[in-house]
């Protein structure tokens, strides 16, 4: 049978603990909701019953929640919390948590916040932010668990039982050396299920999957999802063991980085930060972060234009040709777009299961098969409305050559922006569609200039 809990109804009986400071009865409800839960209750109070918290949950307990909010959430709970009790949560925060969240922060309020740690936080989150973003280092954690490679099995529990609390994860245990140099990985599973005389480096797999404290974040989650990892240990050039990247924190990053190539390919050249509502969502950030591109592809359009200029005199002589104009463009607009992110797709996830002269060809293919169908409809509804076999050969022929160039485009520009290390993203939709839309307006022109007399003479 199903307990169905009315929400709503638990939640307003913490909020009336918290008012009332009935720590016994807020504890016995807070705790038992998940740290999501606990999050969303706690965003929902006034501010000055969020300063009463300080007295229900510990520090330890309240950095679980401070460890799960959006940066927006965490810079408003800095606010109202009292400074004595936000230093002393700070000590509990995961370490990439932290980082993060004052990276977000203006320099200034940083910097001062930081002044306020203990020592020891202070010069570890001060090592830590000196990590080039975007890389291994910038987005780990140190809060791990490693033992000795000399280590027993008793042993290794027995260190667990005494850091656990304080570690990130602990189904992976790192082994190391003397001079913390890793040298393998045991699973919570092969502790326990060895004998308590063994030693650690026989149970130990030694083929460990790491990654350098300098390797990009998006070939770090990579390598965590094409080995099904819970995390993925870090080190530095001598294989000194600093710390490890979680799944979470993957998940995070193929999120900003799929958001940062979405911009892109949308033609917006800023983006948003993990949940922070920052200048881009202001009128004039939201115009900066575009605007650059409307410019550059502005100056682009006007070849465009130029080449409907060049071509005058065809366009006055048979004026139905500016009927089919709106369909050839967006036509070879939306076959480009459709090639790009396939090319794009297969850059990001470094598909190498096929060459790039293979997928050219399969590309132009699948353009010349749809230009055919596409100019077969084209070409009856041209003659349906103007009765003329010229004009609807030009049509025809126009959309079967748009179509085809066009998803050779798409394809195309990105796979050549990524061999000279460009953002392949950045060969976005509306760059894409600009450039095909001139391809195709100089196909359908300079057909129909060759047969003008034919399809005057039809008209």
């Amino acid at each position: 049978m199903e307990l169905k809990v009315d929400k709503q109804a638990y939640y307003e009986d913490i909020y009336r603990a918290v008012k009332n400071k009935d720590r016994e009865l807020f504890r016995s409800l807070f705790l038992k909701l998940h740290g999501i839960d606990q999050a969303e209750v706690f965003n929902e109070l006034y501010p000055e019953n969020k300063a009463k918290t300080t007295e229900l949950l510990s520090a330890e307990e309240f950095a679980e929640i401070f460890d799960v909010m959006e940066f927006f959430e965490q810079e408003e709970t800095y606010q109202v919390m009292p400074d004595s009790y936000m230093k002393e949560v700070f000590t509990y925060v995961s370490d990439d948590n932290l980082v993060n969240f004052l990276k977000n922060l203006e320099e200034d309020r940083a910097r001062e916040i930081i002044s306020k740690m203990n020592l020891e936080d202070r010069r570890l989150i001060e090592s830590l932010m000196k990590h080039t973003e975007d890389t291994a280092g910038a987005i780990m954690t140190t809060e791990l668990v490693k033992v000795s490679i000399h280590d027993k099995p008793n042993k290794v529990i027995e260190t667990m039982r005494s850091v656990g609390r304080q570690a990130e994860l602990i189904y992976y245990i790192y082994v190391v050396d003397d001079k913390d140099r890793l040298y393998g990985v045991l699973s919570l599973r092969d502790l326990i299920l060895a004998p308590p005389a063994e030693e650690i480096s026989s149970i130990m797999n030694s083929q460990v999957v790491s990654v350098n404290i300098n390797t990009d974040q998006e070939e770090v989650a990579s390598l965590i999802q094409e080995y099904d990892l819970l995390a993925i240990p870090v080190v530095d050039d001598n294989n000194v063991l600093k710390g490890l990247v979680t799944v979470d924190d993957v998940m995070d990053v193929i999120e900003q980085e799929a958001t940062e190539d979405f911009y892109k390919m949308g033609g917006i050249s800023g983006e948003l930060e993990d949940g922070q509502e920052g200048s881009e969502t202001t009128i004039l950030g939201m115009t900066k972060s575009r605007l650059p591109w409307i410019i550059m592809l502005l100056f682009m359009g006007l070849i465009s234009a130029n080449l409907i200029n060049a071509f005058e005199d065809t366009l006055s002589k048979v004026v139905q040709l500016a009927v089919f104009m709106p369909i050839l463009t967006d036509t070879a607009g939306n076959v480009g777009t459709q090639a790009l992110a396939v090319s794009v797709r297969r850059l990001t996830i470094d598909d190498d299961g096929e060459g790039f002269w293979s997928l050219f060809f399969k590309e132009l293919g699948a353009g010349i098969i749809m230009g055919m169908v596409s100019s077969a409809v084209i070409a009856t509804i041209a003659f349906v409305l103007f009765r003329n076999i010229h004009l609807s050969i030009v049509v025809a022929v126009s959309l079967l050559c748009t179509v085809s160039i066009s998803t050779i485009v798409g394809y195309t520009v990105p796979v050549l922006f990524n061999k000279i290390n460009i953002d392949p993203a950045v060969a976005s939709g509306p760059f894409i569609t600009t450039i095909n839309d001139m391809i195709a307006l100089f196909s359908y022109f300079s057909i129909a200039t060759m047969l003008l007399e034919k399809i005057f003479t039809g008209i």
